[in-house]
């Protein structure tokens, strides 16, 4: 059966940016089915989660048990968020820099308009075989304490790569092998 993977972006992102088209070239040539789609996530506005998820029916139908979700910052939290949400569980979620509310309110702050940062950790937990946690030292939007967190709720060992700051194409993130590696063992 199909393998599905999404990419979800962050803040004020798209899909043409960071490593999310490398990604998906790599997948691709896996024979993997991979969507990156394009959320309202307009300059100096605060996202609403409810416009992304009208963007997300669009492709509802290809989440399934075989799919993958890959979330980048604000996108991790869009995947928690669907899978508190979902009535099935899938392959494996994916989370790159991810905040879950702890430490730099500046940011947090954005991001609690967005969805705030109360979980079901358990419905979480249920609907998705395998999770990874990517994190930083040196992330300057998200704090370690965050990727710490999530591993720990979601009962992970965190992937910690040093020096990575948010994983996006400031810090150099064009490619990232460590999470193609990681996605090819599904």
């Amino acid at each position: 059966m199909q393998t599905n993977i999404f990419i979800f972006h962050g803040t004020e992102g798209y899909p043409e940016e960071n490593w999310f088209p490398w990604l998906k070239a790599e997948m691709e040539q896996e024979d993997y089915s991979v969507f990156v789609p394009q959320f309202p996530s307009p300059p100096c506005e605060l996202p609403k989660i409810s416009e992304w998820f009208d963007v997300l029916k669009t492709y509802e139908r290809y989440i399934d048990e075989n799919t993958i979700l890959v979330g980048h910052s604000l996108g991790g939290v869009f995947t928690l968020r669907i899978l508190e949400k979902l009535d099935h569980s899938i392959q494996a979620a994916v989370f790159v820099g991810t905040p879950i509310g702890l430490r730099q309110p500046g940011y947090f702050d954005h991001v609690k308009s967005f969805s705030g940062f109360d979980f079901n950790w358990q419905k979480i937990k249920n609907n998705a075989k395998h999770f990874i946690v990517f994190h930083s030292d040196n992330d300057p939007y998200v704090g370690l304490e965050n990727g710490e967190a999530l591993s720990k709720k979601l009962g992970v060992e965190l992937s910690f790569i040093p020096n990575a700051g948010h994983f996006n194409e400031k810090a150099g993130y064009t490619k990232f092998e460590e999470l193609k590696k990681k996605i090819m063992v599904f």
